[in-house]
């Protein structure tokens, strides 16, 4: 059976790109998405370098390869933590109600939600969603977004268009 759904799982971090922190966050993002029946297209782990989160981001997207990308680290208040704006370099258009829901909702489990950086919008037809680093919060993030991504996956990817879609 064909796969509906290809994902690219980037986990941003200088510690574990140099084998020095377990990545836990992404190997639990890629087992999520393989036990929905997503299509693997990357799992890559790389350090917090905004040139090369840009060309990353950006070299899915071009290839069409992935209709979503998840980012996972570098959201936060470090001077290392530059995912957000590597990953708003690559977008083309914002999609700012992703993360507004997802701080919103993420805040009545914990105080800190509030200090997360992500951003989410759209390269091409690859949408693009950044995730704080700890396990903890992408457990809750994939929960809290997922149901409601997948209506603007399916417009996305659409070949068909629509006059006054929505």
């Amino acid at each position: 059976m064909e796969k509906l759904y290809r994902v690219s799982i980037i986990t941003v971090s200088d510690k574990c790109s140099r084998n020095e922190r377990e990545d836990r966050s992404g190997k639990y993002l890629l087992d999520f998405f393989k036990e929905k029946d997503w299509e693997i297209v990357n799992y890559i782990i790389i350090p917090d370098e905004f040139d090369l989160i840009l060309n990353t981001i950006k070299d899915i997207c071009d290839k069409k390869s992935s209709d979503l990308i998840i980012t996972t680290g570098g959201t936060g208040f470090s001077p290392r933590d530059i995912t957000p704006e590597a990953a708003r370099a690559a977008i083309e258009r914002e999609v700012p109600g992703i993360s507004e829901y997802l701080r919103a909702q993420s805040q009545k489990l914990t105080p800190r939600a509030m200090l997360s950086r992500g951003v989410s919008g759209i390269r091409k037809k690859t949408l693009i969603i950044n995730f704080p680093g700890s396990i903890k919060a992408v457990k809750e993030s994939v929960e809290i977004i997922y149901k409601p991504i997948l209506h603007g996956i399916d417009i996305l990817i659409s070949r068909d268009s629509e006059c006054g879609g929505d």
